[in-house]
C-alpha cells in the first residue's frame, strides 16, 4: 500500500513571493504535504518557505515531478539532484514522471528504470507516474514492477472521472492522486455541488475535495489565499452521503482541462 497522505498542497502555476507565501501559510495552518515540479520553476523558492518555516524535514511529504527534457539515463538522476539543491533537502519522499511524452525520443523503459535506479540511490523514497493512461501505466508496471509504482497522478474531477482508468488503477493497486480537482474552478459554481454544499454546511470546494477522498483518491489543491487554504483542510472531515456521492458521479462529462500536445498519449474513453 502507498503511504501517500490524502491531502497535499499543489504549487502549479504560482511562482516567486506568491508561492513562498503560500507554502508559508500552508505550512502554518497544518499542511504537510507538498507537491511541485521541475518545470513549474518554483522548487527554489518551495525550499525556502520550507527551510523558514521550521517544520521539520521528516514531518513533510515532499513530491517534485522530472520534465520531459531530463528524462534520457544520463540526466534524470542529476537533474533530480538538481531539484534537491532547490528543495535544500537530501531526499524527496516522491518523484513521478510528469508527462509520457511518448514521442520524445527516450524510450518508457528507460525512462522508468533510470528513475527507479534514482530511487536504489536514496534520492527519492517512492517513485511513481503521473498523466499516464492504461496502456502506458501497464508498460511502466513492466519497466520497473508494479509495486514500485506509488501512484497515478492524473486529472480528475467531477466533471472528469475517467473511470476506466481510475477502475484499471484501484484493480492493480495503484494510488490515484488527483490534480485539478476544482477543473480550475469551474465545478464552485456547479448547481449540484453548491445544493450538496448547502446541505452540510460546507463550500462546493470542500465537497468535491471530500468527493475525490472518498472515492480513495489523494487531493493537492492550490491557493493563494489563507482563508481557502484554511477552508480547503475542512474537506478531510466533510463525510458525503451515499446520495450525495451518486449526485456527484451523474456529473462526469469528460470536461479534461489539460492535456499539451506532445506530452499526453491518447486517454482512456
Amino acid at each position: 500500500m502507498s503511504n501517500i497522505p490524502a491531502f497535499g498542497l499543489g504549487t502549479f502555476r504560482l511562482q516567486g513571493q506568491v508561492v513562498i507565501d503560500a507554502v508559508r501559510t500552508g505550512l502554518e495552518l497544518g499542511y504537510r504535504a507538498i507537491d511541485t515540479a521541475q518545470i513549474y520553476g518554483n522548487e527554489a523558492e518551495v525550499g525556502q518557505a520550507i527551510a523558514e518555516s521550521g517544520v521539520a524535514r521528516e514531518d513533510l511529504f515532499l513530491t517534485t515531478k522530472i520534465w520531459v527534457e531530463n528524462y534520457s539515463k544520463d540526466k534524470l538522476a542529476a537533474s533530480l539532484e538538481d531539484s534537491l539543491r532547490k528543495l535544500r533537502t537530501d531526499y524527496v519522499d516522491l518523484t513521478l514522471i510528469h508527462w509520457p511524452a511518448p514521442d520524445n525520443g527516450v524510450p518508457l523503459a528507460e525512462f522508468m528504470t533510470a528513475l527507479a535506479d534514482a530511487r536504489a540511490k536514496g534520492l527519492t523514497r517512492q517513485i511513481g507516474i503521473s498523466n499516464f493512461n492504461i496502456d502506458l501505466t501497464k508498460q511502466a508496471m513492466a519497466a520497473v514492477g508494479k509495486d514500485a509504482i506509488a501512484t497515478n497522478q492524473i486529472e480528475l474531477s467531477p466533471y472528469l472521472q475517467n473511470p476506466k482508468l481510475v477502475g484499471f488503477l484501484q484493480e492493480q493497486g495503484i494510488h490515484v492522486t488527483s490534480y485539478m480537482t476544482l477543473a480550475y474552478g469551474k465545478v464552485l459554481g456547479d448547481a449540484t455541488l453548491g445544493a450538496i454544499a448547502q446541505r452540510h454546511q460546507a463550500t462546493p470546494a470542500q465537497v468535491a475535495l471530500a468527493w475525490a477522498m472518498q472515492r480513495g483518491f489523494s487531493v493537492i489543491p492550490s491557493s493563494t489565499k489563507r482563508e481557502n487554504l484554511a477552508s480547503n483542510l475542512l474537506a478531510q472531515t466533510l463525510q458525503l452521503t451515499e446520495e450525495d456521492m451518486a449526485q456527484i458521479a451523474a456529473l462526469d462529462r469528460n470536461g479534461r482541462e489539460v492535456s499539451p500536445e506532445g506530452l499526453a498519449a491518447r486517454w482512456d474513453d
